[in-house]
């Protein structure tokens, strides 16, 4: 919310939308600083992407925010014919995304199908910043691209990864460290800290690593990408997602078409998850470092020597 009190200070078109998530978003100071700035339409998100398209159509520049799930299943159609359709220019924060961030309500409040929803959804921006700071920074980033841009989070008690004010340059992969080519690491949002180990393990096994985060999974960088991949030669990607649809399937779509190399995904595997601690669940549905090194290793191996 500290992204969205910055811009509604300096900008009276920015609204936020609530759809009983006021404390969910951690909104209450934004709704107290800002009341002429806020509107509430309790558990209705139908209602709600409506009235954040009503409200865009009128100049304002509206950020609907709830449960990552309820803003891209329960609204869905709205936000494909009445939002994407005429290109509006709203803005959708989804909270709770992923595995690790259904820690207390579980499997019906954890969100791992959100980006393959919105990413088959033309005109769509998706950005999934790692940290809390970076997540201001988001906020801050959508209201200056035209359209619908879709901004994913986590639970709020996500791992810190960036300094505060690391920048944050939509649309462009952002990379961490290049020390060697022997893979590339693609990731984003909470297990960037697992890829950083990853990187950190493989490295003491003679391997050379690129570690690149993707925080704008649509539209991708497919340039830096399939530079990346052109330089590596072999990848591994990792998101607190279903493999099928978000970064992982964006990367192979552009090596694909670009630049064709072995890949491996790590993130859940097609399944739903289940109740437990953050850090267990991730390890347990094979988002572990280990996992990742191993991925790795066996990509290198899979490799076409030129």
């Amino acid at each position: 919310m500290q992204g969205l009190e910055a811009l509604a200070e300096k900008d009276d078109r920015i609204m936020m939308v609530s759809a009983d998530s006021m404390l969910a978003m951690r909104a209450t100071g934004f709704a107290e600083k800002f009341p002429d700035q806020f509107v509430e339409m309790g558990i209705a998100e139908q209602n709600a992407a409506a009235t954040a398209a009503g409200l865009a159509i009128d100049g304002m520049i509206p950020y609907f925010a709830t449960y990552a799930g309820f803003i891209t299943m329960r609204a869905c159609e709205q936000i494909r014919t009445f939002i994407a359709y005429p290109n509006l220019n709203v803005k959708l924060a989804g909270v709770n995304s992923g595995v690790a961030g259904g820690e207390r309500e579980g499997v019906t409040h954890q969100f791992y199908e959100d980006i393959a929803i919105l990413r088959a959804i033309p005109n769509m921006t998706i950005l999934v910043p790692a940290d809390a700071d970076q997540a201001r920074q988001a906020a801050i980033a959508g209201a200056s691209i035209p359209g619908p841009v879709y901004i994913r989070l986590g639970s709020g008690r996500d791992p810190v990864f960036f300094e505060n004010d690391t920048p944050f340059i939509a649309g462009k992969i952002n990379v961490l460290q290049q020390k060697g080519n022997d893979i590339a690491l693609f990731g984003n949002g909470v297990l960037l800290n697992r890829l950083q180990k990853a990187a950190d393990e493989l490295e003491k096994r003679g391997m050379g690593v690129t570690l690149v985060e993707v925080h704008t999974v649509k539209p991708i960088d497919v340039e830096g990408v399939r530079r990346i991949l052109k330089d590596c030669g072999a990848a591994v990607t990792a998101e607190d997602h279903n493999i099928i649809g978000g970064l992982g399937s964006a990367v192979m779509e552009t090596a694909a078409e670009n630049c064709p190399v072995p890949i491996a995904r790590i993130g859940l595997r097609d399944c739903f998850g289940g109740s437990g601690n953050p850090e267990d669940l991730l390890d347990y549905y094979g988002m572990s470092v280990n996992d990742i090194v191993d991925a790795a290793l066996a990509t290198i191996k899979r490799k076409v020597i030129k």
